[in-house]
């Protein structure tokens, strides 16, 4: 839809969403991604704390996503996937898929990524640290996941896709998230979607508590291959990820 100079405002964007989401609905078109960089803007989903917001004031749009606060700009590939899910709908299922793509466009890149028990999103997790006491009050119970959309959602295995790494208890530093994901389903077919982190001014990110995760960071993969790596560089596999890991959605049926 639009990157680098063509970088679209955040209101234009959700217009655009909302036109195709209604075309999605009707049949009337197929499955469709808007992929594209964001003129600066906090936005802040339905789980938000108050405490997460920017210290400074800075304005915050509103959206009806789940998920919390985070940040979308220059130098991050943004992703609105328009997809009719098929029935029995299941949300965790789509998130799976979501960061399935994105773990294996990292990996096209040379950055490893994984998921992390208990938190939705694509990471890379922080160096063992050898003698470590593990913290049981920061272990996640196995077979749930927080979506950070409200609730602790149980996880059917056969949906779960490659090992997530354990909820991070003191065990190891801190881990760090590549790409954030907050979705919203209605009548059926998804709305809002991914974020990642190309190069970014990552200063973007101090204002708030991103996601609101305290006791972890948010990384680029600039910073994670040391190297100069834009939203043009990561286009390529992402489109071509994006379209594997939905390929093997089975067909919805139609409602017409």
């Amino acid at each position: 839809m639009g990157i680098g100079e063509r970088s679209v405002p955040y209101p234009e964007a959700w217009e655009e969403q909302q036109r195709l989401h209604a075309l999605r609905v009707a049949d009337e078109i197929p499955d469709t991604v808007l992929l594209l960089e964001h003129q600066p803007v906090y936005t802040m989903g339905k789980r938000t704390n108050p405490e997460d917001l920017p210290l400074d004031g800075t304005p915050v749009v509103e959206v009806n996503r789940g998920g919390e606060i985070t940040w979308h700009g220059p130098g991050q590939l943004v992703g609105y996937p328009i997809v009719k899910l098929p029935d029995p709908i299941d949300v965790v299922a789509y998130v799976r898929r979501l960061e399935e793509a994105l773990i294996r466009a990292c990996t096209d890149f040379g950055v490893d990524t994984t998921r992390v028990e208990g938190r939705s999103g694509v990471w890379k997790i922080g160096a063992e640290i050898p003698g470590a006491v593990v913290d049981p009050s920061q272990v996640v119970e196995i077979g749930k996941l927080t979506l950070r959309m409200g609730l602790p959602l149980g996880i059917d295995p056969r949906l779960a896709g490659p090992e997530y790494a354990p909820s991070n208890a003191g065990q190891r530093g801190d881990d760090r998230k590549l790409a954030a994901i907050g979705v919203r389903v209605a009548r059926g077919v998804t709305m809002h979607g991914f974020a990642l982190n190309c190069n970014p001014d990552m200063s973007w990110f101090d204002k708030i508590v991103p996601c609101g995760i305290r006791d972890a960071g948010v990384a680029s993969l600039s910073g994670e291959l040391d190297r100069e790596f834009t939203v043009s560089d990561a286009l390529p596999a992402v489109q071509r990820r994006l379209a594997e890991v939905f390929a093997e959605l089975p067909e919805p049926a139609l409602t017409r």
